[in-house]
Protein backbone atom coordinates (compact mmCIF):
# COMPACT_ATOMS: atom_id res chain seq x y z
CA UNK A 1 0.00 0.00 0.00
CA UNK A 2 1.00 3.61 -0.44
CA UNK A 3 1.99 6.00 2.31
CA UNK A 4 -1.56 7.18 2.93
CA UNK A 5 -4.33 4.73 3.67
CA UNK A 6 -8.04 5.38 3.24
CA UNK A 7 -10.57 3.26 5.08
CA UNK A 8 -13.42 1.91 2.96
CA UNK A 9 -16.69 0.47 4.08
CA UNK A 10 -17.96 -1.94 1.45
CA UNK A 11 -20.85 -4.35 1.21
CA UNK A 12 -20.47 -7.67 -0.56
CA UNK A 13 -22.62 -10.74 -0.89
CA UNK A 14 -22.07 -13.09 2.05
CA UNK A 15 -21.12 -15.94 -0.32
CA UNK A 16 -18.40 -13.76 -1.87
CA UNK A 17 -17.12 -12.91 1.61
CA UNK A 18 -16.96 -16.57 2.62
CA UNK A 19 -15.34 -17.62 -0.65
CA UNK A 20 -12.64 -14.95 -0.41
CA UNK A 21 -11.89 -15.51 3.27
CA UNK A 22 -11.73 -19.27 2.65
CA UNK A 23 -9.35 -18.76 -0.26
CA UNK A 24 -7.07 -16.51 1.80
CA UNK A 25 -7.23 -18.78 4.87
CA UNK A 26 -6.18 -21.78 2.78
CA UNK A 27 -3.11 -19.82 1.79
CA UNK A 28 -2.12 -18.78 5.31
CA UNK A 29 -3.93 -15.44 5.48
CA UNK A 30 -2.17 -12.79 7.53
CA UNK A 31 -3.45 -9.51 8.90
CA UNK A 32 -3.93 -7.08 6.03
CA UNK A 33 -4.20 -9.73 3.30
CA UNK A 34 -7.89 -9.01 2.72
CA UNK A 35 -7.17 -5.32 2.16
CA UNK A 36 -4.23 -6.10 -0.13
CA UNK A 37 -6.34 -8.56 -2.13
CA UNK A 38 -9.09 -5.97 -2.61
CA UNK A 39 -6.61 -3.23 -3.55
CA UNK A 40 -4.93 -5.52 -6.11
CA UNK A 41 -8.33 -6.53 -7.53
CA UNK A 42 -9.37 -2.88 -7.93
CA UNK A 43 -6.07 -2.00 -9.64
CA UNK A 44 -6.41 -4.93 -12.07
CA UNK A 45 -10.04 -4.01 -12.82
CA UNK A 46 -9.12 -0.39 -13.51
CA UNK A 47 -6.30 -1.54 -15.79
CA UNK A 48 -8.68 -3.90 -17.62
CA UNK A 49 -11.26 -1.16 -18.12
CA UNK A 50 -8.60 1.26 -19.40
CA UNK A 51 -7.20 -1.30 -21.87
CA UNK A 52 -10.70 -2.10 -23.15
CA UNK A 53 -11.45 1.61 -23.61
CA UNK A 54 -8.22 2.04 -25.57
CA UNK A 55 -9.02 -0.97 -27.72
CA UNK A 56 -12.48 0.42 -28.46
CA UNK A 57 -11.07 3.82 -29.31
CA UNK A 58 -8.69 2.33 -31.89
CA UNK A 59 -10.99 -0.45 -33.18
CA UNK A 60 -11.61 1.24 -36.52
CA UNK A 61 -8.05 2.42 -37.06
CA UNK A 62 -6.15 1.11 -40.06
CA UNK A 63 -3.44 -1.33 -38.87
CA UNK A 64 -0.68 0.55 -40.71
CA UNK A 65 -1.79 3.83 -39.14
CA UNK A 66 -1.89 2.18 -35.73
CA UNK A 67 1.64 0.81 -36.20
CA UNK A 68 2.83 4.31 -37.12
CA UNK A 69 1.20 5.77 -33.99
CA UNK A 70 2.82 3.11 -31.83
CA UNK A 71 6.24 3.66 -33.43
CA UNK A 72 5.88 7.40 -32.85
CA UNK A 73 4.93 6.92 -29.19
CA UNK A 74 7.83 4.49 -28.60
CA UNK A 75 10.30 6.90 -30.23
CA UNK A 76 9.01 9.78 -28.10
CA UNK A 77 9.28 7.69 -24.92
CA UNK A 78 12.83 6.60 -25.74
CA UNK A 79 13.95 10.18 -26.43
CA UNK A 80 12.99 11.30 -22.91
Amino acid sequence: MGEEVTRWTVNVDSRTDIDLRTYLAQRGMKKGDLSKFIEDAVKWRLFDLTVNEARSAFAGTDPAELDALIDEAVAAARSN
